[in-house]
């Protein structure tokens, strides 16, 4: 049986549930968009998500997302065949670069997603990481969101390690320095623990989106609280 799992800094990771049941309560209470992430699909070298996103795409019609053990062209048509609308890379992006390109020029750049694990090293200076957190890429963030977009990404997303799971914030700093570097729309991810941090990393850095798991997965924000903070910002939210 596959979970629903959840982590703190991404480990500790604790089952939360069944990820159909989950998907489908999002959808219906209004999320813009779900996206799904095979958080050891790497490690063990492979992709295990064709069934669940059949399963979603047979009851759901919003945009998914979903990356995890992407390393070819191939894996992006079979998960496309699927039923995503977009595919996130990380690891194969950051081993072999000119993948990104590949992708982008067979399906185009609005199904290509670099998905970027950032941790900060010193004042304003961010690196690249993958595998959860276990390796270091060599990379400086700001500059990987560059390449990324320079070689034909049409979305970046950027979790902040130290915020993750932690629900006090997100890295404001980090998502505005990333949405200022790049043309490209950037979600934010990792800390939204309250309707409030939505408003502030709206303030703050000009962010195109966020993404959100721990405060819905535990029921400490509602839904449709967080759409109603959107709205109130005037900003897009998927009509009911």
């Amino acid at each position: 049986m596959d979970f629903l799992i959840k982590g703190v800094q991404m480990e500790g990771w604790r089952k939360v549930g069944d990820p159909v049941t989950f998907a489908k309560e999002y959808a219906h209470k209004g999320a813009d968009e779900l996206l799904f992430m095979d958080v050891v699909a790497s490690l063990y070298q492979r992709n295990n998500l064709h069934h669940i996103l059949e399963k979603v795409a047979q009851n759901i019609f919003i945009p998914m997302t979903v990356g995890g053990g992407v390393r070819s062209v191939k894996d992006v048509k079979e998960l496309l065949a699927k039923g995503a609308d977009k595919v996130a890379l990380n690891t194969a992006a950051t081993q072999t670069p000119q993948l990104i390109k590949e992708i982008s020029e067979e399906f185009g750049s609005q199904a290509t997603v670099v998905s970027i694990e950032a941790m900060q090293h010193a004042p304003g200076r961010w690196q690249a990481l993958t595998d959860n957190g276990r390796n270091n890429t060599g990379r400086d963030v700001i500059e990987w969101a560059q390449e990324a977009e320079a070689r034909g990404a049409g979305e970046i997303i950027a979790t902040s390690i130290a915020y993750e799971g932690i629900g006090k914030g997100f890295d404001t700093e980090l998502a505005a320095q990333l949405s200022r570097s790049v043309s490209i729309p950037v979600v934010a991810s990792g800390g939204l623990g309250a309707e409030r941090h939505l408003t502030e990393l709206i303030n703050k850095s000009g962010i195109s989106a966020a993404a959100t798991a721990q405060a819905l997965h535990w029921d400490k924000v509602p839904l449709e609280k967080l759409r109603e903070t959107l709205l109130q910002q005037g900003k897009y939210v998927r009509t009911l």
